[in-house]
């Protein structure tokens, strides 16, 4: 009989630990994760992380197996991971009408809820009584569904389910103007249960967008109806948002270690190499203590001055809560899986050493991560005159199933089990490279043939509309009117996109759509929608602008294809037109 390899013995040795601290604790019929055994309730956020380390174990007895058990145990791990993926979705499927009535409102009282009954995936509090607005979880939910998909696992099942899915992506498309709760759920720094717009939440949810747009949810054995769109404009609108934010975590935060989330793995929202390192040595010099991070200052919860029969503070108390705030080791698993990808080992090693300092050791010698370290009560006053100095100790959650998860996965990815383009199959980790040169493609039409000919008389030699056939061409109003068509399902009551303008981003493309090919024009040449297109020379200055705009926001493949149509209306100055079209510099 074959012996077994070291590698598979040390992949039974995570096996084990994934099955004493994370998969025990799964429901066996809704395939959900409790927060701890006190609090039996599941956080969507919580549970997404926490499979994490479980679809990498898969991934790594898959490449690593031995004999038949261990694809075996690959298949097992894997079907674990989808319930739970299904568990969350049937979740939110039960809230369907609140993604309905999200997408015209962004109500806080529209909202999915952030935690469900893990027996039976119905709600336990009301609309009212928690902070249920996080965009970042749902968008942490498609992101790692685009991820999982990519990499090979079947979790969505029906057409219905693929319309829910494409109405999550019009629930989360906005969050670059949408206040929510974020991912602590109690708003802004006051702690008064104000949101507000985070940046950890806007960057999540372009990272969402970006992963899943273009996604067959169904594989290999999918088709255009499996197929996930989204509108490349609402992306750039984070992109934007989110780097006028950076390194300020919100109006209230001026840094929240959350953030790693949004500049390193899973995310990689930010494309500004600078930027991300500027973020992280903020968290590093103003969070960072002897046994993790905290989560920001002044924060207030766990501490032994929290008074944890309330919700919220009043927003004097802060200051008793300065210096002795506590500390996630957490946030040294982010770190470890930031240096693989990095391939800084000095990190690698520096983390995962401080890392065995803080573990808690469980029976047999399990390996546990706490949820944090406190102050103790008798030592608030010595830790708040000279920080970092008192000695604290473990309370919360043990384990805390979101750290555990990214504790075991780091461990896989240092050790080689895991290749960083295994959990990132859809490369999100190349988002800070260099950046392509984009030329935009301007394609001038005349509206007739009449137009075509005056043109040609003044040495313009352009096509008319009907020259370019089977290519159609039509305003960008016409494209909103079928985007607002995507997602429609009438027996789950849902009505697919509200019907908004459509940025210059996505009518600098061709579409195919019931096999004919259409190009549309911007939105600004559209006389009848923009009274400002009347005028010719504004509309030659907002040319002017939208390609400037498409060359440094263009990050599709292929060039970017803008119709520029020659109108009659236009024909008034139309020696104006000849000037700037027959200049070579343009």
């Amino acid at each position: 009989m074959r012996s077994r390899s070291n590698s598979g013995v040390r992949l039974d040795g995570y096996a084990r630990l994934v099955q004493q601290t994370i998969l025990c604790h799964q429901n066996p019929v809704t395939g959900l994760l409790p927060a701890s055994k006190e609090q039996k309730d599941a956080w969507v956020r919580d549970n997404v992380y926490s499979i994490l380390a479980v679809w990498g174990l898969g991934m790594a007895y898959r490449k690593n197996a031995d004999r038949d058990e261990d694809k075996a145990k690959a298949y097992e791990l894997e079907q674990s991971v989808v319930k739970l993926m299904r568990g969350v979705l049937h979740c939110m499927l039960r809230q369907v009408e609140k993604v309905e009535k999200f997408k015209h409102t962004q109500s806080t009282n529209d909202c999915l809820h952030a935690k469900y009954n893990t027996a039976t995936c119905s709600t336990v509090v009301g609309d009212d009584q928690w902070g249920h607005l996080q965009v970042d979880a749902t968008s942490l939910f498609l992101l790692c569904l685009a991820e999982m998909t990519a990499s090979g696992l079947r979790i969505v099942f029906t057409l219905d389910e693929v319309a829910f899915i494409q109405n999550l992506v019009f629930y989360i498309e906005a969050a670059y103007k949408v206040a929510d709760y974020g991912m602590w759920e109690r708003g802004d720094k006051t702690n008064q249960g104000i949101p507000e717009l985070n940046a950890s939440s806007v960057g999540m949810a372009k990272a969402a967008l970006e992963a899943i747009d273009e996604l067959d949810l169904f594989g290999a054995h999918g088709g255009p109806r499996s197929v996930i769109h989204v509108l490349p404009d609402d992306v750039e609108h984070c992109q934007s948002i989110l780097c006028s934010m950076l390194p300020r975590a919100s109006t209230s935060k001026e840094i929240d270690a959350g953030l790693f989330s949004i500049i390193s793995y899973p995310a990689f929202a930010v494309e500004d190499i600078n930027l991300v390192n500027v973020t992280k040595n903020e968290i590093l010099t103003k969070l960072q203590g002897r046994y993790g991070c905290c989560r920001f200052l002044r924060d207030g919860y766990r501490t032994p001055r929290e008074d944890p029969t309330r919700l919220h503070y009043d927003s004097t108390e802060l200051k008793l809560f300065e210096n002795i705030e506590c500390e996630w080791p957490i946030f040294w698993t982010y770190l470890v899986i930031d240096g693989v990808f990095r391939g800084d080992l000095v990190q690698v090693q520096e983390y995962r050493e401080a890392l065995e300092g803080v573990l808690i050791r469980g029976k047999n010698g399990v390996r546990l991560v706490p949820e944090l370290y406190a102050v103790p009560h008798n030592k608030i006053e010595e830790e708040y005159h000279n920080p970092h100095t008192v000695d604290r100790v473990p309370i919360g959650k043990l384990p805390h199933l979101w750290g555990q998860s990214l504790y075991i996965l780091g461990s896989l990815l240092a050790e080689g089990f895991l290749a960083p383009g295994e959990i990132d199959p859809l490369n999100r980790r190349f988002s800070t490279g260099l950046k392509r040169d984009v030329v935009v493609q301007v394609s001038v039409l005349a509206e007739t043939a009449e137009i075509q000919k005056m043109l040609k008389n003044h040495d313009l030699n352009v096509q008319s509309f009907s020259d370019i056939r089977p290519f159609r061409v039509q305003p960008a109003k016409i494209l909103s009117h079928l985007y607002a068509k995507l997602g429609i399902n009438k027996a789950m009551k849902l009505s697919g996109r509200p019907y908004r303008y459509i940025g210059v981003l996505g009518t600098s493309k061709l579409y195919t759509i019931r096999n004919q090919i259409f190009t549309f024009t911007p939105q600004f040449t559209d006389q009848h929608h923009f009274y400002l297109a009347l005028d010719s020379k504004m509309i030659v200055e907002m040319l002017r602008s939208e390609l400037a705009y498409l060359t440094s926001c263009w990050r599709m493949t292929g060039r970017p294809t803008l119709t520029f149509p020659i109108t009659h209306s236009m024909l008034s100055n139309v020696y104006f037109f000849l000037h700037y079209f027959s200049d070579s510099s343009h």
